[in-house]
């Protein structure tokens, strides 16, 4: 190696040196949702006490419970807003066919929505 390249040398290593001490931006978390009273004096991510899922049959008590389980998961942090929105959309699909008399077809988008996002039927 000659003198003349040293300088190129040295100053390649310096930056290579403080491109490691360069701090990157850090993620941060999307921010909780606002909560109520409930969930304001519960541990985070720990459902309130007294917390019931709506009774109800057919699709109306299916759509009841599952728009329940999804309240729930979005105020206690255990699902993010966008999956939240995501599911909400599967809801008012399931609530519209309901409506439209087509029961069994408004339980099953809901059966669906629940294994499509992991949760037990």
């Amino acid at each position: 190696m000659t003198f003349r390249a040293l300088p190129l040398v040295t100053i390649g290593i310096s930056l290579a040196l403080a491109a490691c001490n360069t701090t990157q931006p850090q993620a941060t978390a999307e921010p909780a949702p606002v909560a109520t009273d409930a969930y304001r004096n519960a541990p985070a991510g720990v459902t309130p006490q007294g917390f019931a899922l709506p009774s109800g049959t057919g699709c109306q008590g299916d759509i009841a419970r599952w728009s329940a389980i999804q309240d729930n998961d979005l105020k206690t942090g255990h699902v993010s807003k966008g999956v939240y929105d995501r599911i909400q959309g599967e809801i008012n699909e399931a609530r519209a066919a309901c409506t439209a008399g087509n029961s069994a077809q408004a339980s099953a988008l809901v059966r669906a929505s629940r294994a499509r996002h992991g949760y037990p039927g």
